[in-house]
């Protein structure tokens, strides 16, 4: 299985090739930005792929975030990742930031609760609660930092994610303290890869996971009449 991954999804741009014949991660590329992600994508992934000795016709699958997110990002990577797929050929899966934030905590302890955080801002957060197994216990969705806080203290939890130091911020008077508060901005794209190499196969392509509506509103007095 060899995979492109890619993840703009947040603060970060970011891609790797993996092949689980050759060891794992064959090459990789990160960098932290907020903007700038569409005039970096690309020529950063020509260059994992030449690190990596291969051509695009030699993937097997293209991995990608879907958010939630940046909506600007997410909306850079799904694209270029549809686009890669559709030159060569090859199919699409689309993972969650959550997922991937998640992924290697669950790799080394997956008994323990675990809540993956994003900033949503407006004192919200996108979450989901991992249980034991990995298994989703609440999916992907939004709330507020103090019904993160609550879902967190409930049990003996550790925090991950862009909003894990906002949650942890929340945390309730008296509560036990989390068993772990990691506040990376952006997923690790060797997880990224991996969980693509792994995740099952869809026919769909793939689409931004916004969870809300955009915070921008069209202005009504730019409009023009209609005729």
């Amino acid at each position: 299985m060899r995979v492109l991954a890619i993840d703009t999804a947040l603060a970060a741009c970011s891609a790797a090739v993996f092949d689980l014949v050759r060891g794992g991660v064959l090459a990789h590329e990160s960098v932290v930005m907020e903007r700038g992600h569409a005039e970096a994508l690309m020529p950063m992934i020509a260059r994992v792929m030449t690190d990596a000795d291969l051509e695009f016709t030699d993937l097997d699958r293209i991995a990608v975030t879907l958010g939630p997110g940046s909506f600007t990002g997410l909306r850079v990577g799904v694209a270029a990742a549809r686009g890669i797929a559709l030159a060569a050929n090859k199919p699409v899966v689309g993972l969650t930031t959550l997922a991937a934030f998640a992924a290697p905590h669950v790799a080394s302890d997956d008994r323990t609760p675990l809540l993956a955080v994003i900033d949503a801002r407006h004192e919200q957060v996108y979450m989901q609660l991992v249980g034991e197994g990995g298994r989703a216990v609440i999916a992907p969705r939004i709330a507020s930092l103090r019904e993160a806080a609550r879902i967190a203290t409930a049990a003996p939890t550790r925090i991950v994610g862009s909003a894990a130091a906002l949650v942890h911020s929340a945390w309730m008077t008296g509560a036990r303290p989390p068993l772990c508060v990691d506040t990376t901005p952006a997923p690790d794209i060797d997880w990224v890869a991996r969980l693509g190499a792994v995740a099952a196969d869809t026919t769909e392509s793939p689409k931004p996971l916004y969870l809300r509506a955009p915070d921008a509103k069209p202005q009504d007095a730019a409009r023009l009449a209609r005729r």
